[in-house]
């Protein structure tokens, strides 16, 4: 298990998170939800030890090191592989490094993509590049999978399929957080809900029990966050002097 005790991260003057706590446990899978600028990327930057901060952070009762650093992979579109290797000596440098490789999960995964396992990845266009980080982090063998906006010039029908994959191959006990505005798209994947706010943890919630009390994942979002439903009008009016 993850355990985060008042985490606190400030850059400079602003305050990126305020006094977070947070159990995340193996087998579950979390949408990690905010606007932007809630605190969601510094979160998980901070799991992985990237950053300093305030508050603790431990893996299995222990913090997190060189030690035990394996047991969590990370998937962005932030550019987080070698551009001048391909996909065939990445693969190679992780089964080199990570003795938990998923030889079988990544050639599965290459192949339904339809990567190149020859072509070097700086070659590849954003869409392909950042499936190919999310392969590589689902191929790690970390208990813990962190996925940071992972989707980004993907189409809706390259990221439906994705979900679909990702059900079905993930072991009990591995651990999926995934950050991403997608909240209606991946309402049917996630199993947990964790909001952010302005820094703050402002909610948490099972979505089995979410659904047995009739309300949707995009229902609870706006409800905690308080959204409007009238603002748009309300701003439409205010730009044009015209009611909706």
């Amino acid at each position: 298990m993850i355990e985060i005790r008042n985490l606190t991260k400030k850059y400079g003057k602003t305050l990126a998170l305020n006094n977070v706590s947070l159990d995340i446990p193996r087998g579950q899978i979390i949408g990690l939800f905010g606007e932007n600028g809630a605190g969601k990327t510094t979160l998980i930057k901070s799991i992985l030890d990237l950053i300093t901060f305030e508050g603790t952070i431990t893996l299995d009762g222990k913090p997190i090191t060189r030690k035990n650093i394996g047991k969590l992979s990370f998937a962005t579109a932030e550019k987080s592989f070698f551009p001048n290797l391909n996909a065939k000596e990445h693969a190679e440098f992780y089964d080199m490094h990570f003795g938990t490789f998923r030889k079988k999960r990544f050639k599965g995964l290459m192949d339904f993509f339809e990567l190149d396992m020859k072509k070097d990845i700086g070659t590849m266009s954003m869409g392909q590049q950042n499936q190919f980080e999310v392969i590589m982090a689902l191929s790690q063998g970390a208990d813990y999978i962190l996925m940071d906006e992972p989707f980004a010039g993907n189409d809706i029908f390259n990221r439906e399929d994705f979900y679909k994959v990702l059900s079905g191959i993930l072991e009990p006990e591995e651990t999926v957080m995934l950050s991403t505005h997608l909240i209606e798209e991946v309402s049917n994947f996630v199993g947990r809900a964790v909001l952010i706010r302005r820094g703050e943890l402002i909610g948490d919630a099972d979505c089995e029990e979410l659904e047995e009390q009739g309300m949707t994942l995009v229902d609870y979002v706006k409800k905690t966050y308080n959204y409007h439903e009238d603002r748009v009008a309300k701003a439409l009016f205010d730009i044009t002097g015209e009611a909706d």
